[in-house]
């Protein structure tokens, strides 16, 4: 928190998110929180910085409910691949990657999340190679030098080939092991005070990579030391077939018997629902992180967003890994989430207006976070987004479809607890440029590294 630091946002058209628009609108930013929001310009006259934001749609900044930051460094492989068949191939270059590889695709994934608006980001990163250094601190490392709001998931997978899973096995960890790292882990870096920057989830992998064991003893893990709970569900027809197959249940049955439902837990993709798995989610507050350029990439199909949304399943957006929504900004979810839906379901299906809140508030929901984050209200930590929809957005009154329809408009300004970590669509609190070239290092370093098995 910076102390003393007062910020007037003045002349934006103002999207609260909370019911509440103002045309010419400001908000007052005292220290990391929001002190006003309303209609004309800011209270007082002692603000530090004064921003004339004519021109600009201020909104929440955005939050990212499910990435795998270190595919950063495997983007472009098995292009045309179903997921099984494109983790199949990509499973082999993870199993080489480093401490260095996953700093600086950490880097430069979450650059780019932020350059497209993204405040709080959460990372799924579930495969450590063993005698590779502290791939988990890595991330976190890199997500304080952007100064971008972080939950990384602990994950993990357990069952390898030789236990009838589909990774390799020099990627699995044994479950003493799991536990073990994955609690010292959240000793190490979870933050649950307010305005937290830094909270770990706990996240096995998925139904078909993990045991049941792992699930049923992560959950009493996580409810013990209060963090939250992630995991892939219903991504593929193929886990729909190999959980009625094995289990005789939906996914979402499943995990109803290993005590995976409630509050606390978020389920990435959950793309084939059925009408009881939707009545259920929405039932226990279960979840939905929904990834629509994936799904799409992989083949995956189009997720039930509007029935979870009409149900009261919390629903938010996520970009999903680099290497499966290859330079996927998160401000382009929220056009291809409701280009998606209107394609399946008709051009009412979903709103310009419910599409940002999946990408804030849903996403703030997701997290446990709906009371700090996701809408422009006093006392909520100044997570700000500030999008020109002037020169070319301009031919369109409404500021909220120029952000939604078409391409994402430039950012103007980025805070993140009041601190400002892009200005004019680049990137402030580092370099750039450096940011970059460190993605880009940390792919070619991969490559060198899984020369043998490419």
């Amino acid at each position: 928190m910076r102390r003393g630091v007062r910020i007037a946002i003045e002349n934006a058209y103002v999207v609260t998110v909370a019911g509440q628009e103002y045309d010419g609108g400001h908000i007052l930013v005292e220290d990391d929180r929001i002190a006003a929001v309303g209609p004309g310009p800011a209270p007082g006259d002692g603000a530090d910085e004064r921003i004339d934001a004519a021109g600009c749609l201020a909104t929440p900044g955005l939050v990212n409910t499910h990435h795998h930051l270190y595919q950063w460094a495997s983007q472009g492989l098995a292009e045309d691949s179903t997921l099984f068949e494109w983790l199949v191939t990509l499973y082999r270059p993870w199993s080489k990657m480093d401490a260095e590889v996953v700093h600086g695709a950490a880097a430069a994934g979450l650059g780019w999340l932020a350059k497209s608006g993204c405040t709080t980001s959460t990372d799924h990163h579930y495969i450590f190679p063993r005698g590779r250094g502290d791939l988990f601190a890595a991330e976190v490392e890199a997500a304080a030098e952007l100064h971008v709001r972080f939950h990384p998931c602990r994950g993990s997978m357990d069952r390898g080939r030789s236990q009838g899973g589909l990774p390799p096995d020099e990627v699995v960890e044994d479950l003493d092991t799991i536990l073990a790292e994955t609690e010292a882990a959240i000793d190490r870096y979870h933050d649950p005070s307010s305005g937290s920057m830094l909270r770990v989830a706990v996240a096995p992998c998925s139904p078909f990579s993990v045991s049941k064991e792992l699930l049923v003893q992560s959950a009493e893990l996580a409810r013990r030391r209060g963090v939250r709970l992630h995991t892939h569900l219903s991504e593929t027809l193929d886990e729909e077939e190999y959980c009625r197959d094995r289990f005789g249940m939906t996914p979402v049955e499943y995990m109803e018997t290993l005590g995976w439902l409630g509050p606390d837990v978020w389920y990435a993709h959950a793309v084939h629902l059925h009408d009881p798995d939707i009545r259920t989610m929405a039932g226990t507050g279960t979840g939905m992180a929904h990834c629509p350029s994936s799904n799409a990439r992989l083949g995956a199909g189009i997720a039930r967003v509007a029935d979870a949304l009409a149900a009261g399943v919390p629903v938010g957006l996520g970009v999903d890994g680099a290497a499966s929504a290859e330079m996927v900004p998160l401000a382009g979810e929220i056009r291809q989430a409701m280009y998606m839906q209107r394609a399946r379901y008709g051009p009412a299906a979903l709103t310009a207006r419910q599409a940002l809140e999946m990408a804030t508030l849903g996403g703030a929901r997701c997290l446990g976070r709906q009371d700090e984050i996701g809408t422009l209200e006093p006392g909520k930590l100044a997570d700000i987004a500030l999008w020109r929809v002037d020169g070319f957005h301009a031919a369109l009154d409404d500021p909220v479809v120029a952000l939604a329809y078409g391409q994402t408009p430039p950012l103007a300004r980025l805070l993140v607890g009041g601190r400002t970590v892009v200005a004019d669509d680049t990137l402030v609190t580092v370099s750039q440029d450096e940011v970059a070239r460190r993605g880009a290092d940390a792919h070619r370093r991969l490559m060198r590294l899984a020369e043998d098995v490419l």
